[in-house]
């Protein structure tokens, strides 16, 4: 199966370039749909270009803070001079949504 996904510029690019290897997400009704071995599509924000990954892992987490523990700053998304903070991720989601569907890390590898 096939997903699509929606990205910012950087983590659309970071994604691009082989860095980024972990997408973080809701482990929403979307998300749970998502199984190893399945594709993502991510789709640039700005302007539709994509990338098509495959998925070999799915790290389950209770909320963003225990998985920011659990992997790599970079392979998050961040540069190795950022600070990888996991209340980023309130912008996109909220601590209730955290509560109730938890969180999960999606282990990419580009097609």
């Amino acid at each position: 199966m096939t997903h699509k996904m929606k990205l910012q510029p950087a983590p659309f690019e970071s994604i691009k370039n082989g860095l980024k290897t972990i997408e973080i997400r809701l482990y929403d009704e979307k998300r749970q749909l998502v199984k190893i071995g399945d594709n993502i599509l991510f789709i640039s924000r700005t302007d539709g270009e994509t990338i098509l990954t495959q998925v070999v892992a799915l790290h389950k987490f209770k909320n963003f803070a225990d998985l920011y523990k659990s992997f790599d700053k970079v392979a998050l998304g961040y540069n190795i001079d950022e600070i990888a903070n996991s209340n980023d991720m309130a912008k996109y989601y909220t601590k209730e949504d955290q509560d109730k569907y938890g969180v999960v890390g999606i282990e990419l590898k580009n097609l």
